[in-house]
């Protein structure tokens, strides 16, 4: 997986021949009050299945990765904001050493959780001192870093609190951009379905691919993604007092499709094309030709998500001409292909209505 940093190493799961008998990697995921409680499930669900699930249904020796305990902070049951209550196993305190910790999400108030929850951080930096894995499910990700863990590392959440969390944390290096980090045993995930994508991650680092490949299968979920770019829905620019700049922006965003240069844009604003590239930047936090393809990257998006046309006349629609680029563009911008793109989130048309409601036996 790319965008990932230095990882220290881990003596993996030793796995000779499916034989079993290995030794058990031990995970603990913490639960959290006002959690979704998808975010502390499907890791359990998932560690759980790891060298296990699979071959039950293969009719093979189970060879069971890893060994799952729950916790919460007291060893309390913890409750979700609709009502649900997950029991844990063991308290915080109950857990002497492990080498994974997940912590799950916890409530959107998350200045207030990280009160409420104020023993957990210390409990985090001293399992990862021991040398444990320390993984924070989106909102979660902001309990390594209250315990000075991200310092200088790399880190993501999920795209709509990451600023909120570069303003309290801004040693952090945050990638709003991507839906799983690692860097030096410290690894984060950007949303409810993210819990997911890390646990993957973590099962196929630990573990290896093939392992992982049989948990996907087994559970019928994909192998982890890395971005999260093609989910956010992003302001442009931030609030701003140039008027020449919030001229030349209602311009673009208005006249996005048609040919344009930074050259055109500073002589429409009355400005020297270098002065108008520093005010644009200082306005916008992007230069001219940033902002006009994230404008363009959003156009095609909505069109994806809206229109069955071919990918070439998307791409003509909002700019480009050269469909390879455009292609390369957006991948580079979402993490997708356009196809891959409206395959997640375009309408479905008549003929997969019918292969839902018939599925075709491979």
């Amino acid at each position: 997986m790319k965008h990932l940093g230095q990882a220290v190493p881990f003596a993996p799961y030793a796995r000779a021949g499916g034989a079993g008998g290995s030794p058990k990697i031990d995970v603990t995921v913490v639960f959290l009050d006002d959690g979704l409680s998808s975010t502390a499930i499907m890791p359990v669900e998932i560690f759980h299945s790891a060298g296990a699930l699979w071959n039950l249904l293969q009719d093979e020796p189970q060879d069971a990765a890893f060994r799952v305990t729950t916790a919460s902070i007291s060893g309390a049951p913890v409750k979700s904001p609709y009502g649900l209550d997950i029991t844990p196993q063991a308290a915080l305190g109950d857990i002497e050493r492990t080498d994974i910790v997940i912590v799950a999400t916890s409530g959107l108030l998350w200045n207030e959780k990280l009160i409420e929850n104020s023993a957990l951080p210390p409990w985090l930096a001293r399992h990862y001192d021991q040398g444990a894995y320390v993984a924070g499910v989106c909102m979660g990700s902001a309990y390594l870093a209250e315990a000075g863990l991200l310092d200088g590392r790399l880190a993501t959440t999920h795209w709509a609190i990451c600023k909120q969390f570069a303003n309290r944390y801004p040693r952090v290096n945050w990638r709003p951009d991507l839906l799983v980090t690692e860097d030096s045993r410290l690894l984060c995930s950007g949303g409810v379905y993210a819990a997911i994508d890390v646990s993957l991650y973590l099962v196929e680092k630990l573990c290896g691919h093939e392992v992982a490949v049989q948990t996907a299968k087994a559970l019928l979920l994909p192998m982890p993604r890395t971005h999260q770019s093609g989910y956010a829905v992003l302001p442009l620019s931030p609030p701003h007092a140039d008027e020449r700049i919030r001229a030349a922006e209602t311009f673009m965003q208005r006249a996005f499709n048609e040919p344009m240069t930074t050259e055109r844009l500073a002589q429409r604003a009355g400005l020297g094309l270098r002065t108008f590239a520093r005010r644009f930047k200082a306005a916008t936090g992007r230069l001219p030709s940033a902002y006009l393809q994230a404008i363009r990257i959003g156009h095609a998006k909505q069109t994806l998500e809206r229109e069955a046309l071919p990918v070439q006349s998307v791409s003509s629609a909002v700019g480009y001409d050269d469909v390879t680029f455009f292609r390369s563009l957006f991948k580079r911008e979402t993490g997708m292909t356009p196809a891959e793109y409206r395959a997640n989130f375009g309408p479905l048309t008549v003929r997969e209505r019918a292969r839902v409601a018939r599925p075709e036996v491979a």
